[in-house]
This record gives C-alpha cells, sequence and structure tokens, in this order.
C-alpha cells in the first residue's frame, strides 16, 4: 500500500502504508525515544500531530496496551524509518493500525525529516495511505489550520468528574489529557483522587475540599485551556498548585507571564535537566510550548533548566504553594529518574 507525506514547504516523501487508507493532517514532530512507542502514540498531548520516530526500528516487541497512557492512540499518524514485521510478541505495530483505523507510513528517510524540522522549524503537513500524490498532500498541509488555531484540549479531557479513591491527600486534578501513568504515580502515594473536565470552575473544584490541585499536561497551545487558566489564577494560595508539562504553562499564564511556541519542541526520553542543588537528570518530554522566563512575576524562581538549551523546566511560588515541572516524572517507558524524586516531594509538602 503506497503513502505520501506532504509538507507545507512543499516537500513531499513516497514511502509504504499501514494501517488503513485514508487521510491526516496536522504538525508533523519527532521524539527521539527508542523504546515506549506506543506509550507515546496514546499519549492525549499528541493529538493534533503526526508523530515521527528518529530511533530507524518501531514495533519489535509488539503492541503492550497494559503500558498505553490512554485507552487510544492520539497522534493523527505515525511515521517511521521501518516498522518490525516480525516483533516479539502480538499484535505487530502495523496489525494493531490496521484494527484500529489508524494512519502510517513507513519507508522514508526520517533522519532527513528530522534535519529538516530542526532548521526550520515544525511544519504543517498531511499523510494520505493509499495514494502517491504529492501535490494533493502538499495542498492538504497548506489547508491544515496551525496548531494554536485548533482547541484539542475538549476532545482528550474527560467529559464528567470521576473519582478514584484511595485513603490519602485529597488532590483536585483539571484534566486537559492527563496521562494514566500521572494518575498512577499519585495512587501509589495512597491520594484520594477527583479528576475533573478542563471546564470545571472554581468552585466546583473547591466542593471536593481538596488538600492540592493538580493541572495535567495536553495538547496545543496552552492559551486555550482558558477554564484551568482561572482555576489556578482564583486558587493559587488557597490550595496548593502542582503542574506537569501543559500544567507549568498554565500557572504561568495564570500569573501574568507569558508562553511561546518553540522552534521544533522538546520530544523524547534523553532530555537533561538540572536541579537548583546542581543536580542533573535525565527526563522525559513532549511539549512543543514553554513559557517566558524574562515575563514570571515577583516571588517565582526557576527550579529545575534544561540542560542543552537552558529553557525553564520548572518553577516555584513558595508563597503561594505553586510547584511545577514541564518534563514527565512519571514517564513511561522510561526513564524513571525523577519519579520518586518528584512525586514523593511534592506528595509530602501538601498540607
Amino acid at each position: 500500500m503506497k503513502a505520501v507525506l506532504g509538507l507545507e514547504d512543499g516537500t513531499f516523501v513516497v514511502g509504504d502504508g499501514f494501517g488503513v487508507e485514508g487521510t491526516c493532517s496536522g504538525e508533523l514532530v519527532f521524539t527521539t525515544q527508542m523504546t515506549g512507542y506506543m506509550e507515546a502514540l496514546t499519549d492525549p498531548s499528541y493529538a493534533g500531530q503526526i508523530l515521527m520516530f528518529t530511533y530507524p526500528l518501531i514495533g519489535n516487541y509488539g503492541v503492550d496496551q497494559q503500558n498505553f497512557e490512554s485507552p487510544m492512540v492520539h497522534a493523527r499518524g505515525c511515521v517511521a524509518r521501518e516498522i518490525a514485521a516480525v516483533p516479539a510478541a502480538l499484535p505487530s505495530v502495523a496489525e494493531y493500525f490496521e484494527e484500529n483505523g489508524l494512519l502510517g507510513i513507513s519507508g522514508v528517510d526520517t533522519r532527513s525529516l528530522t534535519i529538516k524540522t530542526r532548521t526550520v522549524g515544525t511544519l504543517r503537513t498531511s499523510l494520505i495511505v493509499g495514494s502517491d500524490d504529492g501535490e494533493e498532500a502538499v495542498r492538504r498541509a497548506r489547508a491544515a489550520p496551525p496548531i494554536s488555531d485548533v482547541d484539542l484540549i475538549g476532545s482528550v479531557s474527560s467529559p464528567e468528574p470521576y473519582r478514584i479513591a484511595g485513603p490519602g491527600k485529597r488532590i483536585a486534578v483539571i484534566d486537559l489529557g492527563v496521562k494514566r501513568h500521572i494518575l498512577e504515580s499519585l495512587g501509589h502515594r495512597g491520594a484520594d483522587i477527583h479528576v475533573f473536565p478542563h471546564t470545571a470552575a472554581p468552585d466546583e473544584v473547591m466542593a471536593a475540599e481538596p488538600d492540592a490541585l493538580f493541572v495535567s499536561n495536553g495538547p496545543g497551545d496552552p492559551r486555550r485551556a482558558t477554564h484551568a487558566i482561572r482555576c489556578v489564577r482564583d486558587l493559587a494560595g488557597e490550595v496548593p498548585v502542582i503542574g506537569i508539562c501543559m500544567g507549568i504553562q498554565v500557572a504561568a499564564l495564570a500569573l501574568g507571564a507569558e508562553t511561546y511556541k518553540m522552534k521544533f519542541g522538546h520530544r523524547g526520553t534523553n532530555q537533561p535537566v538540572r536541579y537548583k542543588d546542581g543536580s542533573i537528570y535525565i527526563t522525559t518530554q513532549n511539549h512543543g510550548f514553554a513559557m517566558d522566563e524574562e515575563t514570571l512575576p515577583e516571588g517565582c524562581t526557576v527550579s529545575y533548566r534544561n540542560v542543552n538549551d537552558g529553557t525553564v523546566e520548572g518553577f516555584e511560588n513558595r508563597d503561594l504553594g505553586i510547584t511545577c515541572v514541564q518534563f514527565h516524572p512519571e514517564a513511561h517507558g522510561g526513564p524513571r529518574d525523577t519519579e520518586m524524586h518528584f512525586f514523593d516531594r511534592i506528595y509530602r509538602e501538601i498540607p
């Protein structure tokens, strides 16, 4: 089955399609991870994006559904150099994509596409499976809206509140597309978790009488998380606020800081961050937006910084009880360097 990937700059590449025939469009983003490919594909933060793996062989251990971050694949399409034909366990990635109506392309030069993305920045892209019409793929890519113009959070947030009962501290979670392993990390510490849709109002959250407010990861532009921004703005200082990934950006916006779209973002399992005590951790990350350090208000201090490019990876405001990180300390499938370091500390510090 033929497939073609077209980019808004006029580039297109033809390869082998897998999954089903069809078309999808979105940002083309790359991740450098070598394992955890299904965790990435099922991460709600990839909604609206076509996910490309830089590691050349994907699918060698099959599809391990017990480690999914959500019940379904959220990436609009998958791009790989090679998809394993005979994995260690079944189903294979190709079989799973076909059974679930998903779109993918293999047999393309992912190295060249990654270099292009790093050079010119993230590009709108269209994937057509079942065709090799490059001009049509480019036309569709150019017609796709920029990711900041699309409201993606509503498509991945829970439509109704729900509870994961526990004997410990009560944590209200604003679900912007929360990963399953974030909830599991909280649950392993005994937290009584109350999950709210992204539209939850501050009084709805406070009706649960939480000991802390947690703001999750999510897809797209953080400025579209208007309800979550309002919650943090209204509740900071009343209850401790914890954020991961989009959660840090929401907290920053709530305090009056600014965010910006990165050239190509941080996506992978090998991002080094330096903690305020000088120690360095290797982290999993998935974000295309970042907070502007220069706009952080008085009282906020940077707690983590990216070793590669100096961007902010965490900040705190002790007066307001805010603790946020940009990386994913729950990290499946790894590394686990910061899971205990982060979750033990934030859970212990909740009054």
